[in-house]
């Protein structure tokens, strides 16, 4: 049986260091890859190459699932009342070593480090959330349905469970998953972005210096291999999974196909309605601020502006007036508010969409390419860019984008601005911005989204409500973190019981009735 670790002490600092290579986490210590194959990590802003990172083998990934599997008696039989203190633990230890892990960010995706330690903070939210696992598996318990007898239910882990999780949150959404996972009584393997895979590395070892036992939590860097047996792993029983609508859709399908829960959370195209009563400044910051932060690299970023009626124009003066005030730099610049894309593929990919849409009709109001920082420096910058007129049929509304272009769509009527977000083949979120209470209302009521805001443009749910959208924004039935994170994580088991006098028992070959 696995014990219990005590908390460790002085293992966290030296584990940030930078190092050339960057491996995997398995029972508890890191291991350098076997494979022979690795990828590139970047410093996004400067182009330049930072370090490799190592891609599992099937047999590397067998091994973590093989440790997870040793570790999950054990653990699963820890009490709550230790599991909880763990989890404290954690929780400490990432909120101590916050700026640490918003430098890994900045240093692999290339968030500024206030768009850093945002994301740790919402992070660090689910784990506050997870702390409260004793009172989120309490059962039902119905006493007396029949003659002596009492119905109950209570929630069992599922057991091994993995996590992929995207480029664009390599810290928060490893803990929008393992959080409820392991506070569940599961054991946890992680593959994750290998675009940016160090803050990864370091959570392994805050969770070993919590006193999370050997095998409970491991980390498998890696590409389709590594998710591909993920997938087929007999031994590893759900899945959770956050990217692109394609792989989502993927990921379900062949998971579900070798017999694994799956919750698999796709993309978006988030558009946030304003009406013509909406003030106009607010909703110019708001976009502004939805659009353009951490890059426009966001699942819940406002993609598209609908201005109705008469709104239109002044909307869009107040948004291109704005976008010269956005400063863009490198997180080693305080002052940067936005800082670069991922990749330099990804960077070319994205500004393709203005060339496509000037091509299309669209008006490029603003083109990030003529920003000085996107000419001067040789790191993956695009600047604010708004194209406005865009309709349905181009290519830059049909896509998702993923990065700092805005695009603005005019439409008559509110019914218009409500047909247009519901057509949408995504779900994920959507925002309204008015005075009008009963609009907003109606728009609550009617709209085919996941979530929604009203004059909120970006309406990501605290940890104690769950996360996912509709349509081709979820494959799977059950949102992500908080009460249905708990679900995701756990099965039911419904007990009937009787404890009679033994002189009473009889022979009955009836259906069992409860009255």
């Amino acid at each position: 049986m696995t014990q219990v670790a005590e908390p460790r002490s002085g293992s966290a600092e030296t584990a940030a260091e930078p190092t050339a290579r960057v491996g995997h986490w398995i029972a508890g210590r890191r291991v350098s890859g076997t494979s022979g194959r690795s990828g590139p990590v970047y410093d996004p802003a400067t182009g330049r190459l930072a370090r490799e990172v190592d891609f599992a083998s099937v047999e590397e990934v067998d091994a973590a699932v093989r440790a997870a599997v040793e570790a999950f008696p054990g653990w699963r039989a820890t009490s709550l009342s230790k599991r909880t203190d763990i989890l404290f633990r954690i929780r400490n230890l990432v909120h101590d070593n916050r700026e640490r892990i918003a430098a890994f960010l900045t240093a692999e995706h290339g968030k500024v480090p206030s768009d850093a330690l945002g994301e740790v903070a919402r992070g660090l939210e689910n784990l506050e959330f997870a702390c409260g696992v004793p009172h989120l598996l309490k059962g039902g318990f119905s006493e007396q349905v029949s003659s002596g007898i009492d119905v109950y239910q209570i929630r069992q882990p599922l057991g091994v469970v993995a996590g992929i999780t995207p480029f664009n949150f390599p810290a928060m959404v490893p803990m929008w998953m393992f959080a409820n996972a392991i506070a569940c009584g599961n054991c946890f393997v992680l593959k994750p972005s290998e675009k940016d895979p160090s803050a990864s590395i370091y959570l392994g070892e805050l969770l070993h210096e919590a006193g999370v036992p050997d095998g409970v939590f491991n980390v498998v860097q890696g590409d389709k291999v590594a998710v591909d047996r993920i997938l087929e792993h007999p031994d590893i029983s759900a899945v959770s999974f956050v990217g692109s609508t394609p792989i989502a859709r993927y990921i379900y399908e062949t998971g579900t196909r070798h017999g694994k829960r799956v919750q698999a959370l796709g993309g978006a195209k988030n558009h946030m309605v304003v009406l013509p009563d909406a003030d106009i400044d607010m909703a110019a910051d708001a976009a502004v601020s939805a659009a353009y932060g951490s890059a426009g690299e966001r699942c819940m970023a406002i993609s598209v502006v609908v201005a109705v009626g008469d709104v239109a124009d002044p909307l869009v003066a107040a948004i291109e007036s704005r976008l010269p005030k956005v400063k863009v730099g490198p997180g080693s610049d305080p002052s940067a508010e936005m800082g670069p894309l991922v990749t330099r593929e990804h960077r070319d990919k994205v500004a393709g969409y203005l060339d496509k849409g000037r091509e299309q009709g669209a008006d490029v109001v603003a083109d990030g390419r003529e920003h000085e920082v996107s000419k001067e420096s040789e790191g993956f910058f695009l600047g604010p860019s708004l194209i406005d007129r865009v309709t349905p049929d181009m290519d830059s509304y049909r896509n998702e984008i993923f990065g700092p272009i805005l695009e603005v769509m005019r439409v008559g009527t509110y019914d218009d601005a409500v047909k247009l977000v519901n057509e949408s083949p995504y779900g994920n979120g959507t925002a309204i911005f008015t005075r009008d209470g009963g609009a907003a209302r109606q728009f609550q009521f009617e709209v085919q989204a996941g979530m929604v805001g009203i004059n909120v443009p970006i309406p990501v749910p605290v940890a104690y409500y769950s996360f996912g959208g509709w349509k081709n924004s979820l494959f799977g039935d059950i949102h992500m973190y908080g009460p249905e994170g708990i679900n995701f994580y756990t099965r039911a088991k419904v007990v009937t019981a009787r404890w009679p006098d033994p002189g009473t028992s009889k022979v009955d070959l009836g259906f069992p009735r409860t009255r």
